[in-house]
């Protein structure tokens, strides 16, 4: 039934389909946030990786200024060092936090620096400062400040000396390691928060526009007639707009079938005349008669079918949900009295909810047809089963219609004539042949398909009409 091929067709173009403005707004805000709290980050970290820079450099400057505020100079112009030093560190070996004054002659080390080599330190000229690293060295990356003093001796020329303090990057990385793990966290907090106020602003922005949707599938299902719900300004001249033309579409169909109606009459009521003259007329011989009502028969039988090919609807986007079960019981309790002689019994098979979308007179016709060409040629049995198709995706479910009897079937390189206009599977059989071929016009019309087949259960024919979800 073709069923697989409208599978594939639906999952690639589901598959094409580009991305909801729901998921474009979070997408691209998600981006957005990403980029803004990766910046703010980013920016956060270096400021606070500068400020603590600054602050190592204002400790081992008060380190520096403190030994040189403690050391005193013996007049043979020896320094004495204190004996206490700024900090514990400066005692402990190994701390981390060194100290060392270089002078002319002179070499100093805290006890935290003992055996550990400083030659790339120099000295500087009184009053030039210095601030460095970090340097790798043997102790590790260091950052030193170094500060050049000369300090005054009575009766002797001035001790130059140059004071400097050193320290290990640890502290420095370690605190700023900790505060970047801090920041990462806030900042992850902070952008899940804002991702969830802003899909739910989404949510509440987008369900004016989920309205419509909404409201055009109840249109579409036929639930109701229009869009009918209060829509902010910036949709009201749209939905106005669809209002407008689901009334133009269904005015137009009214005024079209008005006029094949009034088309009917108008030819269908000379063409009686016209035979009933000709029937009950003396005058005209029989010869001449019959070539005549022969004529009118076919013009009959063409206006018929034009008529019934034309009043054909066909798929609609805004169409009425018609039940199939009714309609089918109503359709048979009037061919079981047309063919009562023959005593055929009609079963049903019709799935709970089915529905017919699409105009009224199509089903009949539809099904009307098919039912009757299988009373016209069934032994005592016929069959009806319709089915509903549901596909994920689609707002109408597909139909599955079939007619089955215990007549003597149609040959399978038969079945392509028996659908032509016109033509009927046995002459001595009443009919104008055009039954079929109407239902094969309004298959088409409604994009669905018709097979015929025979019937495992009752051996007969069997017509089977799949109309697509849609």
């Amino acid at each position: 039934m073709a069923l697989p091929f409208l599978a594939a067709k639906t999952n690639d173009a589901a598959q094409r389909r580009p991305f909801s403005l729901a998921a474009r707004a979070a997408l691209t805000t998600g981006l957005v946030l990403a980029a803004f709290l990766g910046a703010i980050g980013w920016t956060l970290s270096r400021t606070y990786a500068a400020s603590e820079l600054n602050k190592l450099q204002d400790r081992l400057h008060d380190n520096v200024i403190s030994y040189i505020t403690g050391t005193d100079v013996r007049r043979d112009g020896k320094p004495l060092m204190p004996d206490t030093p700024p900090d514990p560190m400066f005692a402990r070996p190994g701390s981390g936090l060194y100290a060392v004054v270089l002078g002319n002659d002179f070499h100093w080390e805290s006890s935290s620096a003992l055996g550990r080599d400083f030659s790339f330190l120099h000295q500087l000229e009184p009053g030039q400062s210095q601030f460095v690293g970090p340097v790798d060295t043997e102790l590790g990356r260091l950052y030193y400040y170094s500060f050049g003093v000369a300090l005054d001796v009575p009766d002797h020329d001035p001790v130059r000396l140059t004071f400097t303090v050193a320290q290990t990057e640890d502290e420095l990385e370690g605190n700023t390691a900790v505060y970047r793990r801090s920041l990462v966290g806030w900042l992850a907090t902070l952008g899940v928060m804002l991702i969830v106020l802003q899909l739910m602003l989404l949510y509440w922005s987008l369900t004016p526009l989920r309205k419509v949707a909404n409201d055009m599938s109840r249109v579409e299902r036929g639930d109701t007639d229009h869009l009918d719900s209060q829509y902010p300004i910036e949709l009201t001249a749209l939905t106005e707009r669809i209002n407008a033309f689901i009334d133009s579409e269904r005015e137009q169909r009214t005024r079209y079938r008005n006029t094949l109606a009034d088309l009917a009459h108008s030819l269908k009521t000379p063409l009686a005349v016209i035979r009933s003259q000709l029937e009950s007329s003396s005058d005209i011989s029989v010869t001449a008669r019959l070539p005549v009502l022969d004529q009118v028969r076919r013009m009959d039988e063409l206006v018929a079918y034009q008529l019934a090919r034309a009043a054909t609807t066909g798929r609609q986007t805004f169409a009425s949900a018609v039940p199939v079960a009714g309609y089918a019981e109503d359709l048979v309790q009037s061919l079981e009295k047309v063919y009562a002689a023959k005593n055929v019994l009609c079963e049903f098979d019709i799935e709970d909810g089915a529905a017919f979308y699409g105009e009224q007179g199509d089903l009949l016709e539809l099904m009307g047809n098919l039912l009757e060409n299988a009373f016209k040629w069934a032994g005592h049995h016929v069959l009806l089963v319709v089915k509903v198709l549901p596909q994920a995706g689609r707002q109408r479910p597909g139909l599955l219609m079939s007619v089955e009897d215990d007549g003597p079937g149609i040959d399978e390189h038969k079945v392509e004539k028996v659908l032509q206009r016109g033509v009927r599977g046995d002459e001595r059989v009443q009919g104008h042949g055009i039954g079929l071929s109407i239902v094969q016009d309004i298959v088409r019309a409604y994009r669905g398909e018709l097979t015929v087949d025979r019937s495992e259960e009752f051996g007969g024919a069997r017509f089977s009409v799949m109309l697509p979800p849609n």
